[in-house]
Order: C-alpha cells, then structure tokens, then sequence
C-alpha cells in the first residue's frame, strides 16, 4: 500500500522495535542506506533496518567525523520510515552534544518515526568505531547522555554504543556498558569485538539485547547471525554493506560510459524501467489520480 493511504499505525515504532528485540532468535537489520534500499531490503524479507551515520555523510559526500547534522539524519530517517513503514535503528553519533542536545535530538528522531536511538560513548570529532585513535568520553559524562535520552524518550528505544575494547580492553567496555543499562540503555552496542570470546563475555555479563555490527574491512571477522547468536547476541547489523555495493557499481557505470560513450556493456546488470516502477508502485499512484492516464512502457524498458 503506498504511504499515501496507509493509516497512522496503532503501535508506536519503538514498541515494535521493542517486540522485535524480545522475539526468540536473531533479528537481522541491514543497512538501508536511503528510502530505496530500504524498500528493496523489505521486499528481500527484513523486518527492521539501520541507517548508519557513517553511510549517510558518505552519501552527503562526507567523512564519518560526525558532520552530518541532526536535520539531515531526520531527512533521511523520515523518508525511509515513510518508504518502508519499518522499525529503524538510527546511528545518532554522539547524540549531537550535552544532555538538552541528547533530549532533543531523542524527541527529533521519535518524531521523524524511528523506533531505536544509537548513541555512543567518543568525543567529538567521533571516528568509525573499526579506526585508531577514538577519544573517548568518561563513563559518567556517557551515562548522562543516556538518562537524558531516557527521561525525553516517550517509545522510542536506547541503543548505547561502547568504543572503549580497543582502548580501555573488554573489562572496562563491559563496566562501562552495565553503568549504560543502569542510566537507562534498553541495548547495549559493543564496538569492534574482534573475537567470539569477547561475544560471549559480553553476553554473560548483560541481560540486555546485545547488538553485533558485521561491518566489513573492520577489525570483526566475517562471522555469520547464526554464530552471533549461538554467542549470545539479539541483533545484527550490516550497516554499509549495501552503499558499498552501490559505490562499487556506479564506480563500474562511470568508468564504463566515459570509456564506451555507452552503457550498453552494463546493461543486462542494470534494474529495467519496469522493474523500477513495480517497485515504487507507480501505477498504484497513478491510479490514486483520475487526471492521470496510466503510463505505458516503452519496449523493452
């Protein structure tokens, strides 16, 4: 059904997050790194998604140094709940500052539809979690974001991120992530565990849902849902996968036209016209417009 006749939903999207979170099994999120690719990872079967701060400053063409701004995440957290109708977990960086920041961007984000908050414990300039060099906040300066965000929450679920493994080792990252669930985190996100020891550390010591993150060319191994969970975890996430098979397909498209003048080498690997509207539910819209006539393909779109 298109966005523009479905009813406002009865359950807030942080309580189906929340349902999702407590489900037996795994919940799989991949990253959906803008309303399109969140539409086409429902159609592949997935139930919830994640957009990443790292894949949207680089689809802004920025690094991921915590550039992109509250107004931006809520674009594109607004348009992919709208897209999909889906749960997301939105990657909100460091919370965009001190505790009345934190509140507001909470109540931003709830308002753009997002059922869960990431918020991690570095300083700004925050870096990608699977870099050197992190500065970290102190442990208590961390949990006042995360009560902030609890106290301004009205559904939305906390997500909190620990960077401090690679810094501090897993026993101060688990101490730091049990003060986190004490401030008010519903979930804890270990960053850049590099070992299915560490996985299951942190299991035993939270009894939180535990988010994995199988970022690739990172300092986590090529591990499977089925083995985070076997370890402990309730939650996977793909976070950049798809941008990157993305950039490394227009990277193809580009270096093809300017050799050939044509796309016609890449032709049988792009989507058609037809499948494109299919997906949009072009004619469901246009049937919503008795001025419009329904639009006929041309041959071989």
């Amino acid at each position: 059904m298109t966005w523009l006749l479905e009813p406002e939903r009865e359950v807030p999207a942080g309580l189906r997050m929340a349902e999702l979170w407590a489900r037996p099994g795994i919940l799989r999120m991949p990253g959906a790194p803008h309303p399109m690719g969140g539409i086409l990872a429902k159609r592949a079967g997935f139930e919830a998604l994640y957009i990443s701060g790292g894949a949207t400053s680089s689809l802004l063409g920025l690094p991921d140094l915590g550039l992109v701004s509250l107004e931006e995440l809520c674009f594109f957290t607004r348009a992919t709940v709208r897209a999909t109708g889906l749960p997301v977990l939105v990657d909100a960086d460091t919370g965009f500052g001190p505790p009345l920041n934190v509140m507001r961007t909470v109540r931003e984000l709830e308002a753009a539809g997002a059922g869960a908050v990431q918020i991690e414990d570095q300083h700004q300039p925050k870096k990608c979690g699977h870099l050197n060099d992190k500065k970290l906040c102190a442990p208590e300066e961390m949990a006042e974001r995360i009560a902030a965000a609890r106290r301004a929450r009205r559904h939305i679920r906390i997500m909190a991120r620990t960077d401090a493994v690679a810094q501090e080792g897993i026993e101060a990252a688990i101490a730091r992530a049990q003060l986190y669930v004490r401030a008010g985190a519903d979930a804890i996100f270990p960053e850049a565990l590099a070992r299915e020891e560490d996985f299951r550390r942190f299991a035993a010591a939270l009894d939180v849902p535990l988010l994995a993150n199988m970022t690739e060319f990172g300092r986590t191994p090529m591990f499977t849902a089925d083995q985070f969970e076997a370890w402990g975890f309730r939650i996977v996430i793909w976070p950049a996968t798809a941008f990157r098979a993305e950039a490394a397909t227009l990277t193809e498209v580009y270096a093809t036209l300017a050799r050939d003048g044509s796309i016609a080498a890449m032709l049988p690997r792009l989507q058609t016209r037809a499948q494109l509207y299919e997906v949009l539910g072009y004619s469901e819209h246009e049937a919503l417009d008795g001025s419009l006539v329904a639009s006929r393909l041309p041959g071989g779109a």
